[in-house]
C-alpha cells in the first residue's frame, strides 16, 4: 500500500479507486499521445528549433530586466551565432552565471546547440565561492557571466569568466547575415547543422541547494527534463497561448524546468524578470501583460500577497508553489484576496523536479498532491526498509524517467541515493488511502531526543498556529551533552514564550517543545527562496555560544 504509480491505482489489489476511471484514462491517454507526438525530437534544443520555425514572429521573450523583446525567429538567430562562438571553446562543460533573462535563456540553449553541457552556478549568495567550487567539482574553466551582474552582486572576476556583453559586442555583420540565412532553412536541416546527440546525454549540471551540507553536482539528461515536462502537461493543460511569468533563478531546477524549458517546449511567451524579490514589479507585469502561469516558493508568494492589488492576478490560470511547505494562511490569503487556489507540489533536483502536485481536479490542501503520470512513489520504513501502509510515515522513494543520471564524478553518492532504480529523496512522508502524498519533512530534520524521534517540521507547524500574522519561524536542533539535542525556535516577531509553550503543549509532547526562543528580523533564505537550515543552525549555535560565554 506504500507504493503509488502516478495516474494509476495505489498498490496492487486495492479496491479503492484512487482516481476516477475516466480521469485515469484521460491522463494516461494524454501522456501517451504526448510521448508519441514528441518521440522526435529527443533533445531540448531541437524543440526550441522546431518552435522557432513554427512560431517565428511570435514573441518568445519579453525581458523586463533589460527591456528587450525577442521573437522566436530572432532568438534562433541569436542562438545560432552564440553556438558558433561556444564551439570554439573547450569541449565538455561551460559554466553559466547569469540572471533570469533573455541572455541566460539564449546562452543555455546555444551551449546545448554547440554540443557542450551547461553548468548552472548560483550567484545569489557566495557567487565567487560557488563559481570556484563548480570549476573544481566539474573540472572546467569557462564561465559565461555578465559584467553588470558581477558589479551589482559585488562579485570579483574569477579566472575563466567571459562576459556576455563582450560576446555580443564582438558579433560582426557577416555573422548576423550567416545566422539569418541559416535560420531561414527548414527546421530539419537546421537540426542537422547543430549538435545531434542522444536523449541520455547530460543537458545540464545543477547543484543541490546545500541547505544541509555541501552541494552535489546533479546530472540531468534531455530525457529527464523532457519526460517531466511531458508528464505535467496533461495535468495542467499547457498550450502555446499561455504566457509564463518567469522570475525563478535558472540555477535551481524548479526555475530551469518550469520557467525555461517548459515554455520553450510549448512555444509560450516568457515574461522574464531577474529580481524575484521585487514583488510589486512582478505583480504589475502579471497584470499588464496577462500572465497565465506563475510558480514560486511560499516565501515569494507571501511577497506577492502583500504587494498585490485587486485584479493583479485576474489573468492567472495556475498558481503553483513548491520547494517549501505552503502554510494554510498563505493559501487562504490568496483565495480571499484574489479568489485564486494556490496549488502545492513536491519535487527534487534529482527528479527534474516534479514528483507530485495538487491540481484543480485533485486537490487536498496540506498534501503535496498525487504523483504525476509516469512517476512511481514508494514509502519505506526508514529502519527496516519494508513498504509502509496507508498513512504510515517512511522514506519517500521515487522511480521514473525523470530521475537523474547521477551525481557527477561521485559514484559513491549516486549508489547511496539510487538503488534498483529507486531514488531515495531523503524525505519522510506517507501516502493516504486516496493516493495523496504527504511530505512530513527531511529525514535529517528529525532529531532523536531521549530515545524518541521528533519532527522539527511538526514543531514548526504547531508553532505557526500561535504566531502573529506575517511572522515566520524555523526550528533547529543544537547538541546537548545530556539529552543529545535541544530544540531551538527562531522567530521573526517577539512573543510571550510561556503563553505560546502552554498552547503548544496541547499538541506536542514535552520533549518536542522548544527550550530556547531566538528573535531575528529575518530568516536566512537561499536564492530559490527556500529556508537555509544549515545557516540558521550555525547562526543559532554561534549566538548561544556567545551568550553562554558572556
Amino acid at each position: 500500500m506504500g507504493e503509488l504509480q502516478g495516474g494509476g491505482k495505489h498498490g496492487s489489489g486495492n479496491s479503492c479507486d484512487l482516481w476516477s476511471r475516466a480521469t485515469t484514462i484521460a491522463w494516461q491517454g494524454s501522456l501517451q499521445d504526448n510521448q508519441n507526438l514528441r518521440r522526435e525530437p529527443v533533445l531540448l534544443h531541437q524543440h526550441f528549433i522546431d518552435n522557432a520555425k513554427r512560431f517565428g514572429k511570435k514573441l518568445a521573450i519579453n525581458d523586463f530586466t533589460t527591456n528587450r523583446e525577442l521573437t522566436y525567429h530572432r532568438s534562433l538567430i541569436a542562438c545560432l551565432i552564440l553556438s558558433r562562438f561556444f564551439r570554439k571553446l573547450d569541449k565538455g562543460f561551460i559554466g553559466i552565471m547569469l540572471p533570469t533573462s533573455a541572455g541566460c535563456i539564449l546562452a543555455k540553449t546555444a551551449i546545448l546547440m554547440s554540443g557542450r553541457t551547461p553548468v548552472m552556478i548560483n550567484y545569489s549568495t557566495g557567487a565567487e565561492h560557488n563559481a570556484r567550487y563548480a570549476q573544481r567539482k566539474c573540472d572546467f574553466r569557462t564561465i559565461i557571466t555578465s559584467k553588470a551582474m558581477l558589479e551589482k552582486i559585488e562579485c570579483p572576476f574569477v579566472d575563466g569568466m567571459i562576459y556576455i556583453e563582450d560576446i555580443m559586442a564582438a558579433i560582426t555583420p557577416a555573422q548576423k547575415v550567416l545566422a539569418a540565412a541559416t535560420a531561414a532553412l527548414p527546421g530539419a536541416l537546421i537540426k542537422k547543422l547543430v549538435h545531434q546527440g542522444h536523449e541520455d546525454d547530460s543537458a545540464v549540471i545543477l547543484f543541490t541547494s546545500g541547505s544541509e551540507k555541501d552541494p552535489k553536482a546533479v546530472q540531468l539528461t534531455h530525457k529527464n527534463i523532457l519526460s517531466n515536462i511531458a508528464s505535467v502537461t496533461p495535468i495542467f493543460g499547457f498550450k502555446s497561448e499561455d504566457r509564463f511569468m518567469c522570475t525563478l533563478p535558472f540555477f535551481h531546477v524548479f526555475g530551469l524546468t518550469t520557467n525555461l524549458w517548459l515554455p520553450i517546449y510549448h512555444g509560450m511567451t516568457m515574461l522574464t524578470y531577474a529580481n524575484p524579490l521585487d514583488f510589486k514589479k512582478i505583480c504589475t507585469i502579471v497584470r499588464e501583460h496577462k500572465a497565465t502561469f506563475l510558480v514560486g516558493t511560499p516565501a515569494f508568494f507571501w511577497g506577492y500577497l502583500r504587494k498585490s492589488e485587486d485584479g493583479d492576478f485576474a489573468s492567472l490560470r495556475i498558481a503553483l508553489t513548491g520547494a517549501d511547505k505552503c502554510p494554510d494562511a498563505l493559501r487562504e490569503g490568496f483565495k480571499t484576496k484574489h479568489n485564486i487556489t494556490l496549488y502545492e507540489g513536491y519535487g527534487a533536483t534529482e527528479c527534474s523536479p516534479v514528483i507530485s502536485t495538487n491540481t484543480s481536479e485533485f486537490n487536498r490542501p496540506g498534501s503535496v498532491g498525487k504523483p504525476i503520470p509516469g512517476v512511481q512513489v514508494r514509502i519505506e520504513n526508514y529502519e527496516t526498509g519494508e513498504e509502509c501502509g496507508p498513512g504510515e510515515d517512511g522514506r519517500i522513494l521515487v522511480k521514473g524517467d525523470s530521475v537523474m543520471k547521477g551525481y557527477f564524478n561521485d559514484f559513491e553518492q549516486t549508489s547511496l541515493h539510487i538503488r534498483r532504480g529507486w531514488y531515495d529523496t531523503g524525505d519522510m512522508g506517507n501516502i493516504d488511502q486516496d493516493g495523496y502524498l504527504w511530505h512530513v519533512g527531511r529525514l535529517k530534520r528529525f532529531v532523536k531526543i531521549g530515545g524518541e524521534m521528533v519532527s522539527l517540521v511538526k514543531i514548526e507547524d504547531v508553532l505557526e498556529k500561535f504566531l502573529p500574522e506575517d511572522s515566520h519561524c524555523c526550528v533547529v536542533e543544537i547538541p546537548d551533552a545530556i539529552k543529545g539535542a535541544r530544540i531551538v525556535a527562531v522567530v521573526t516577531t517577539p512573543l510571550d514564550e510561556k503563553a505560546v509553550l502552554k498552547q503548544m503543549a496541547a499538541y506536542l509532547p514535552p520533549i518536542a517543545l522548544p527550550k530556547i526562543f531566538l528573535v531575528w528580523e529575518n530568516l536566512p533564505k537561499m536564492g530559490s527562496g527556500k529556508i537555509d537550515f544549515r545557516t540558521i543552525s550555525e547562526m543559532a549555535r554561534e549566538q548561544l555560544t556567545r551568550k553562554s560565554i558572556s
